[in-house]
């Protein structure tokens, strides 16, 4: 496995909306929305297994106008054509005693109760931990800059040497229509979206139960506020074409613009201190639908154009891809007879117990994270190489003060120091 980036799950794996879709809203009929709606299914009993933390908040699509609550059934219409029909519809009343501290004139809403929140930190580790200690051998730093055919197989000129493969698996994020290319395919193109979201402090986090969407237009699904697994609530995200594919940085219109958002739909939200600003960049292409492309024929299978989405669907994803490569010709068997032990990964949501909780010396107080944890990561199966991805793996560095008191002793801790 073959990671450009000095970490797994560095992109925009880690920088999205963390939502656990039900797929209510995916275009019916698309590989998108059966990947979603399977996914969920196999996500939900994954990550209990694997301590993943997850929770089902519920979800209340918001209308605040007329014509938005006219759009109502038609939204209703496509969940069910998803296969989704728990949707209801909400009336003001039971909207504002569900969620008090909403803005004025809300229309009414519509209940998606299966909709959730879910780590996106802890998801992509466990899966490529679940992969390294299966055998798989992961390079990271490495980048592929050349793809040679052969019969059968192909060979790959990367940044760390040339390797050859019998089956290639493209999976590259931003990046899967150069690859793609490199391949020689050309089906679509990668146009960086970039997505600001405002992460708010802990204490504002009673001002809401559920996750509240906006209803959807042609363009975008708007802004939501919702809880984290790691007991904030984020504000987000925008939605704006850019140019380059590293470009995460945020702007003042944009987060104008989100805060006034949250302002009208959350009124005490902007009333709490901001914690971080993150921004991330989807995949979007000109298609409507990912670009997951499987070439028995070659032994290749590519994994493009996967949004936002993309995080409830991975396993079905990867289910997906499987299956196409073992018509392909790759033979998949357990390892051993029986069933497998799954991986379970160190718990950094706030909905099971935290290791502070049973002792241990706290090194960061605003997330409570111990030295017992970080020595855990920084000798786990994939260990981290920066503090982000220290932070990833344990929360340090996420809180209030964002380093400001414990960001030394944890360099000295990564750098292998007494701290």
């Amino acid at each position: 496995m073959l990671e450009a980036a000095p970490d797994v799950g560095a992109g925009t794996s880690k920088a999205n909306t963390a939502l656990l879709h039900t797929g209510f809203d995916a275009k019916p009929g698309t590989l998108e929305s059966r990947l979603v709606r399977r996914g969920y299914e196999l996500l939900s009993s994954y990550a209990p297994q694997s301590g993943i933390p997850l929770e089902r908040t519920g979800a209340l699509l918001v209308a605040w106008s007329p014509e938005q609550r006219a759009a109502f059934p038609a939204i209703i219409a496509k969940a069910h054509a998803n296969g989704y029909t728990p949707i209801r519809q909400v009336e003001v009343e039971e909207l504002y005693r569900r969620e008090p501290q909403l803005g004025s004139g809300a229309h009414g809403a519509l209940e998606v109760p299966d909709e959730g929140i879910v780590c996106p930190f802890t998801t992509p580790l466990a899966f490529a931990t679940e992969a390294v200690l299966g055998g798989c051998e992961l390079r990271r730093n490495t980048r592929v800059t050349g793809v040679e055919r052969l019969n059968p197989g192909f060979r790959l000129q990367t940044t760390t040497g040339p390797l050859s493969a019998r089956f290639l698996v493209n999976a590259a994020g931003l990046w899967s229509d150069e690859l793609d290319r490199l391949a020689g395919h050309d089906e679509f193109t990668i146009t960086p979206r970039r997505g600001e979201l405002i992460v708010f402090d802990k204490l504002s986090r009673p001002l809401l139960k559920h996750i509240v969407l906006a209803v959807p237009t042609e363009t975008t699904k708007g802004v939501l506020v919702s809880p984290t697994v790691f007991g904030n609530l984020i504000l987000g995200p925008t939605a704006e074409n850019v140019e380059r594919k590293d470009d995460t940085s945020s702007t003042a219109h944009g987060l104008a613009y989100l805060r006034a958002e949250g302002e009208r739909v959350l009124p005490e939200l902007v009333r709490h201190e901001v914690t971080a600003i993150y921004v991330g960049l989807r995949a979007a292409t000109e298609h409507s639908d990912y670009q997951l492309r499987i070439h028995e024929r070659e032994g290749y299978v590519c994994v493009g154009g996967i949004r936002s989405t993309g995080l409830t669907a991975s396993l079905a994803i990867a289910e997906h891809v499987r299956e196409g490569l073992g018509r392909a010709g790759l033979r998949l068997e357990p390892k051993e007879p029986g069933p497998r032990r799954p991986v379970v990964m160190p718990n950094i949501g706030e909905l099971s117990p935290r290791p502070y909780e049973q002792g241990g010396r706290i090194v960061c107080f605003c997330e409570r994270v111990t030295l017992q944890e970080i020595e855990d990561a920084l000798y786990s199966t994939i260990p981290p190489v920066d503090l982000d991805g220290l932070r990833r793996r344990t929360r340090v560095l996420m809180g209030r003060c964002q380093g400001f008191y414990c960001g030394a002793r944890v360099a000295a801790l990564l750098r292998g120091g007494s701290g």
